[in-house]
């Protein structure tokens, strides 16, 4: 039978001519059911396969090894890129994160400086509240600690003076000249206790910044955008007798603010980064609605993103990209310790 079926191949596959037409599709049904039949065909045409797969490969090396070449170089330059972009974006981050961190320390120290001097004027009026003049007296007797302060103030509870009558506060406050005032402010017109700061503090039991405000009166206080330090005062029976405070203006934040940011644009170790060049970048304070209190242009800048601002109130830090009054940024941010601010370097992508 195999004979017989490696005749058939032969005959088919390499001679068709010997046999009839008319005998070959009785051939092929013979050997159909003969499973030797397959075996001998595919074994009779591998070789010719073989022969013609090596006889068709183009042994020049100049026709396939240039593409491989192109191919891998094409590979190494991609993946260079690859690595490039994110050795930049590396390099950019380790940038805005170390310039935030010092930007955070600098304001920080700034404000704690303005808080330690304060809380000496507060001590003073702590120990001398058995009269008003007293306290007056007080106020005016730590002045000169801090010229940067536009004012110290004490906003008794009503009536804790009854000679004083209902509304009783003392403003020692920077005049037209160098010297500190007194003005006293407390009235029906310019009732205190609906101050925000004052609400906020017969609530509180800590010293505290207040949220940034607009202060306008007739008296002989500037009128503007001011932040008050504030702490509640309490008696000998530890009841409240007042809220202290002292008042920064908004203008003395941003010459703080354009201050630092000129130092870090100009420190050399902190700008040495070679990869990702020079950004176009600012510095601003957010109050933790998102909104802008300082920025050293005076410019608003509104951030309203909800995550955004989520982090913002709850005092964290970390990076993030917004549109920025239209502008794709990238921001870094970081809370400034005891206050609800926050300090952001805006960077534009």
């Amino acid at each position: 039978m195999l004979l017989t079926g490696w005749k058939v191949v032969f005959c088919l596959y390499f001679r068709q001519n010997c046999v009839r037409p008319a005998k070959k599709d009785a051939l092929l049904a013979k050997n159909y059911q003969n499973p030797l039949f397959f075996q001998a065909f595919f074994v009779s045409l591998q070789p010719r396969k073989v022969k013609q797969s090596i006889d068709s490969m183009d042994t020049n090396p100049r026709k396939w090894l240039r593409p491989v070449i192109i191919g891998a170089l094409t590979v190494a330059v991609v993946l260079l890129a690859v690595a490039l972009n994110y050795a930049v974006r590396a390099e950019r981050n380790a940038r805005y994160v170390g310039m935030m961190n010092v930007v955070e320390e600098k304001l920080s120290k700034t404000i704690r400086g303005v808080e330690m001097n304060a809380e000496n004027v507060f001590d003073e009026v702590r120990k001398h509240m058995e009269s008003p003049q007293a306290v007056i007296e007080a106020l005016g007797s730590k002045t000169s600690l801090n010229p940067d302060v536009i004012g110290y103030f004490a906003a008794f509870v009503p009536n804790y003076f009854p000679q004083e009558g209902r509304w009783f506060q003392p403003y020692v406050h920077q005049g037209d000249s160098t010297e500190f005032v007194l003005t006293l402010v407390g009235s029906a017109r310019h009732d205190y206790t609906t101050s925000t700061w004052y609400v906020q503090g017969i609530k509180e039991k800590e010293s505290f910044w207040s949220e940034p405000y607009y202060y306008e009166d007739d008296l002989n206080v500037t009128s503007g955008y001011y932040m008050t330090f504030a702490t509640p005062i309490f008696d000998a029976q530890g009841c409240l007798a007042c809220v202290c405070g002292a008042d920064m203006t908004q203008e003395w934040m941003i010459d703080q603010l354009r201050q630092i940011e000129d130092e870090v644009r100009n420190d050399e170790l902190m700008n040495s980064y070679r990869l990702a060049g020079n950004d176009d970048f600012f510095i601003v304070i957010l109050n933790d609605d998102g909104t802008s209190f300082a920025h050293p242009n005076g410019d608003i800048v509104t951030m309203s993103d909800e995550a955004f601002v989520a982090s913002l109130k709850n005092h964290q830090r970390g990076v993030t990209e917004l549109e920025v009054n239209g502008v794709p940024s990238r921001v870094y941010y970081t809370p400034l310790k005891r206050t609800h601010w926050s300090v952001a370097i805006v960077v534009k992508k």
